[in-house]
């Protein structure tokens, strides 16, 4: 059998999930609604006028790229002021339901991640409303327009420090840092307070039969799971916690410990693969660790949506329009700040920015939102658990 080092590690925040979406508050007569004249059956000249004369836009979005997005978009459409909020994805769900169900003003515009939430929740309980702009209608894949439209893919996966392991990853199978020689050099975010790391965890338990597999091939026997761990999927969590894995608050905190420059002997962690774009600038040398057996990690979409009475109903949906990017190559001044590598357009007529592998190549797992939020209450249950 494996050597598993069950030292102890420090213990998870025992904070239980918030109940995300509150009884929702219908919007007064006042309210505007969401209809055609706010925009649905608008040319884009006319979106533009309405928008100019709404004169603002407020957006939650779960990215500081966002700071750029303004920037770009009020060079384009001078008359427009957007005010934008760069939090977390849990964090901005928590405020669209308690705001919504509140009936006080929210943001026009949401940009969000942590899709099992957003189907289950935010758009089942009308928090979010749906919008596509239509000139993207044909260049946008289906599974890219539902529930909400996706700008792009974003992830979660196992990064290392190249300028430390300049041949490649340091490891070739997830199990490996089960062992002693990975003791407290794993690093990623606490599940319990990013939904995007819960959403990481989730899909190693359904993907428990890949895990296995996965575990015969590094150990050369079938798995045995601890008493009370369901599946592979936990017993690999399990094990990595058990091996010291050191929980952190942010991605910038996992992206400087793995990534930061002159380490002899540097952690690895799971973080966002487009974070690579700061590496210059932080004096990092993050790479990501493509090909790891069973998978590095989770590929998911980055979803815009309207919320359920936005003030603003023209100055949303063209915000919306303008992130999607214009129709050149590259997506344009709107989608710019997303056009690196590590993130993958959703857009068809986009072409893939260079110098990252193809999500093909990459080998991460494309959650499944509606499997996924069935399964996320048992998995952060089991988190709570753990030592």
């Amino acid at each position: 059998m494996p050597n598993r080092r069950r030292s102890t590690v420090a213990a998870l925040a025992a904070v239980p999930l918030t109940a995300l979406v509150l009884a929702a508050c219908a919007p007064s007569a006042a309210e505007p609604a969401a209809s055609e004249t706010d925009g649905e059956s608008m040319t884009h000249d006319e979106l533009v006028a309405a928008a100019e004369e709404e004169g603002t836009v407020s957006v939650y979005a779960f990215t500081s790229r966002i700071a750029s997005v303004e920037e770009a978009f009020e060079a384009q459409y001078p008359a427009i002021d957007v005010v934008a909020s760069d939090i977390s994805s849990t964090e901005l769900i928590q405020r669209l339901a308690s705001e919504h169900a509140a009936g006080s003003v929210t943001a026009d515009v949401a940009y969000v991640s942590d899709a099992p939430v957003v189907v289950t929740e935010l758009l089942a309980d009308g928090i979010l409303t749906p919008y596509l702009p239509p000139r993207v209608a044909d260049v946008l894949p289906a599974e890219h327009q539902q529930p909400l439209a996706a700008n792009r893919i974003s992830t979660k996966v196992l990064m290392y420090n190249e300028e430390a392991y300049p041949d490649g990853a340091p490891v070739d199978n997830l199990w490996a840092l089960t062992e002693d020689e990975w003791a407290g050099k794993v690093v990623l975010v606490d599940p319990t307070v990013r939904g995007d790391y819960l959403d990481l965890v989730t899909e190693m338990s359904l993907r428990a039969d890949e895990m296995a597999e996965a575990y015969q091939a590094h150990f050369g026997e079938e798995i045995t799971l601890d008493d009370g761990v369901e599946d592979a999927g936990l017993q690999f969590v399990a094990d990595l916690y058990a091996n010291d894995a050191v929980l952190v608050d942010d991605t910038d905190t996992v992206n400087a410990a793995v990534g930061a420059t002159g380490q002899q002997d540097p952690p690895v962690g799971f973080t966002t693969y487009s974070d690579r774009r700061d590496n210059e600038d932080e004096g990092w040398a993050l790479q990501v660790a493509d090909g790891i057996a069973p998978s590095p990690g989770i590929a998911f979409p980055a979803l815009l949506g309207l919320t359920a009475a936005p003030e603003n109903p023209a100055a949303a949906r063209l915000l919306i329009d303008f992130m999607m990017g214009d129709d050149s190559e590259t997506g344009g001044a709107g989608f710019e700040p997303f056009y690196v590598a590590g993130d993958y357009p959703t857009r068809t007529d986009v072409v893939a920015p260079e110098g990252a592998v193809s999500l093909d190549e990459l080998g991460a797992w494309t959650i499944d939102a509606e499997a996924s939020a069935e399964r996320r209450d048992a998995v952060s249950d089991f988190l709570l658990t753990l030592p």
